[in-house]
């Protein structure tokens, strides 16, 4: 009886489930045809719905079925076609490794093909489309190999997105070295990397269609084993699916779809994430769309609907003359960042709390050693800085000019050098003792205010008067980085602070509006003039060059603020480190203790980025290097974290001045080819001692 009366009950619901599933793929081919003709229709030539139909038709005059035929068409198959494969291939790599964070942009495989494609643009070869496609094929499968071997498949989101998000910043700056250095063979090459999905003609899209096509079809095929992964790699093994090859040919083939799509477009950001989140929301309620073939399906609909939307509202918002210049993929990056902080804040974390780091003692003979050899190693970085360069001056050139009494020649190399080498010991500083003060707040080891959000919120304030305001002081480039700064503090640590700023969260928000904001930054240098774009791509690169000692001294006044703090609640901030009760039991107040901390960080973040320009992975290394060095009390982290940063960044500039010369490279450029190792041997010696 059991069985007659189930049977009957769950034909029902599956049909049920059929019929709705089809509803939803009829009502999206729906939206995305919509779009689609919506899309032709706009743009600066006065072209409008009748004269979109007789071109179609072959009854247009030439003008008319030019711009028709010729530009807008093309376009709007080119974000049909780019946004189905980023759809699939996001839906592909979130099923395959059992992360719902996984996607083009988390893995790395866009930061990937971009380093690939700068390198072959910086040999001056010129190669066709699909060449090209090949070589951004193998960079970002080879980005793509690198994260998931340091995060692991189901490993949880924040291993995925720190790994991703860290190797993004490193082949990124390698990738923007390039451009400074070969402004000629890596012409537009930035702009292309914004995304866009503007043609002229339909040979890009046709030749990337086959490329396409195979990755589809590739991923159908084995979408019957990719269902089998889901019950898990033991059951899947059990029926005979073979589960390493299975994913590996999964991830190839998902890279293979990125690496088209990219090659056509540039990286359009965030569609290969949103997409498949969309098709699980509605697989909560269309059984149907569980099985692995029907969802990549939906996933492609659904990621051409979010591209040529972006496209739509672009167009409908901006005027038609500026929307011209403006990438698709800043668009869809914003929303996807909108999303990810939506979704980061919504979802219940699970990861937890960050395990503090093991209780290290160290005796004071130790501590006074590290802090000598540390003060010889800055004073040193310092004085190489005075000296090296494209002149190469002597010690006795240096005294000579502090008594006053150096050549026109040594005055005017030693006038512009020692304001760069005093910005980076400052910059360093403030950012070592930034990233102590949030790791501590946060009890994160990975926390720092490049990963977090921070700075990118910083250089939107900063870029803004930079761009709109070329005559801006000091004072006032200070003051639009804290206001960029605070703002994006306020919406991650706010977001956080439910349950105790959990990993997850901190992180997932944090990376959201890190991307949002490099999204409005790009935005801003692309609406500007060239004059002010190059002033800000240079700037944002981490440079001091151009620095006064005028430009320091906001950033001094902070710095030596934030010190004498620090210091003075030294004991505070080794009671916030530790839990949630011991502050309570021993009388503090930790509410107020951790925001004064907070807004301590951040004013130091900004005004460092204010001086400085963006300079990423200082606040990561200093505290961490600084606790292993002389364990975890603040009275001595303090002391060796601000000289490790100063060494740091003093360095860097140092390199960058002096390596190719007299060609120069941002310091944090050089930061960021330093610290990405570094943060990626931590992430995965935490997979080790998991697994131990």
């Amino acid at each position: 009886m059991a069985v007659t009366t189930t049977a009957p009950a769950t034909r029902p619901r599956t049909a049920a489930s059929r019929t709705g599933a089809a509803v939803v793929t009829a009502a999206l081919l729906v939206l995305v045809a919509a779009l689609a003709v919506v899309d032709i229709t706009q743009g600066t030539a006065a072209v409008g719905a009748p004269e979109v139909w007789k071109a179609l038709t072959g009854r247009a005059e030439s003008g008319d079925t030019s711009v028709v035929v010729a530009s807008r068409l093309p376009r709007m198959c080119a974000g049909l076609l780019v946004g189905a494969l980023l759809g699939t291939a996001g839906a592909a790599l979130q099923r395959i490794s059992r992360n719902v964070i996984a996607a083009p942009d988390t893995l790395a495989v866009n930061a990937g093909s971009y380093l690939a494609l700068g390198v072959v643009a910086v040999t001056g070869i010129s190669l066709p489309l699909v060449a090209s496609s090949g070589v951004a094929f193998a960079g970002g499968l080879a980005a793509a190999a690198v994260v998931l071997g340091l995060s692991g498949l189901g490993a949880g989101t924040v291993r995925l997105v720190l790994a991703g998000s860290a190797l993004t910043l490193g082949l990124t700056a390698v990738t923007e070295g390039l451009l400074l250095l070969f402004p000629q063979q890596t012409e537009g090459l930035y702009a292309w990397n914004q995304g866009s999905i503007a043609q002229h003609g339909f040979d890009g899209v046709l030749q990337m269609l086959p490329v396409g096509a195979v990755g589809l079809a590739g991923l159908l095929l084995l979408a019957r084993r990719v269902d089998a992964l889901a019950l898990g790699d033991d059951a899947a093994r059990g029926v005979g699916v073979p589960v390493r090859a299975t994913r590996i040919a999964a991830v190839v083939l998902s890279a293979l779809l990125s690496a088209a799509a990219v090659t056509l477009a540039g990286p359009i950001g965030f569609v290969g994430l949103c997409a498949p989140a969309l098709v699980r929301a509605l697989t909560r309620r269309f059984h149907t769309f569980t099985r692995s073939r029907a969802a990549l399906s939906l996933a492609a609909l659904t990621g051409a609907a979010l591209v040529l939307g972006s496209d739509v509202l672009l167009r409908a918002v901006v005027p038609a003359d500026a929307a011209v210049a403006v990438p698709t993929g800043v668009v869809t990056s914003l929303v996807g960042a909108v999303f990810l902080v939506v979704m980061a804040a919504r979802v219940r974390d699970t990861g937890g709390a960050a395990p503090v780091d093991r209780i290290r003692l160290r005796s004071r003979t130790v501590f006074a050693a590290t802090t000598l050899a540390l003060v010889a190693v800055t004073v040193g970085a310092a004085v190489a800085a005075l000296l090296l360069g494209d002149s190469k001056l002597l010690l006795g050139d240096v005294i000579n000019w502090a008594q006053g009494r150096a050549g026109r020649t040594v005055s005017f190399v030693l006038d512009t050098r020692t304001p760069r080498v005093v910005a980076a010991l400052l910059a360093g500083a403030a950012l070592a003792l930034a990233g102590t003060l949030i790791q501590a707040v946060t009890r994160n080891p990975l926390a720092e205010p490049g990963v977090l959000g921070v700075t990118n919120g910083a250089a939107v304030g900063a870029v803004l008067l930079v761009t709109t305001v070329p005559m801006a002081g000091t004072w006032s480039v200070a003051g639009g980085a804290f206001a960029g700064a605070a703002l994006s503090a306020v919406i991650v640590f706010g977001l956080a602070a439910k349950g105790g700023f959990q990993q997850n969260r901190l992180v997932l928000v944090g990376f959201g509006v890190a991307t949002g904001a490099a999204a409005l930054t790009s935005l801003m240098i692309i609406l500007t003039d060239p004059f002010n774009a190059a002033k800000a791509l240079t700037w944002l690169a981490g440079s001091t060059y151009g620095r006064t000692l005028t430009d320091s001294v906001p950033l001094a006044v902070v710095l030596v603020v934030g010190v004498c703090a620090a210091v003075v609640r030294r004991d505070a901030l080794d009671l916030v480190s530790l839990d949630e009760d011991t502050p309570r039991l021993l009388g503090l107040d930790l509410s107020r203790a951790r925001l004064g901390f907070l807004v301590l960080g951040v004013l130091l973040s900004a005004t460092a980025v204010a001086a400085a320009g963006t300079i990423g992975f200082v606040g990561l290394v200093a505290p961490h290097a600084a606790r292993a060095l002389v364990g975890r009390r603040h009275a001595r982290v303090l002391p060796v974290a601000l000289l490790l940063g100063a060494a740091l960044v003093c360095t860097a500039d140092l390199l960058g001045r002096t390596v190719i010369a007299p060609a120069q490279l941002g310091a944090g450029l050089m930061t960021a080819v330093i610290g990405t190792p570094y943060f990626l041997y931590l992430l995965g010696r935490g997979r080790g001692a998991g697994r131990g």
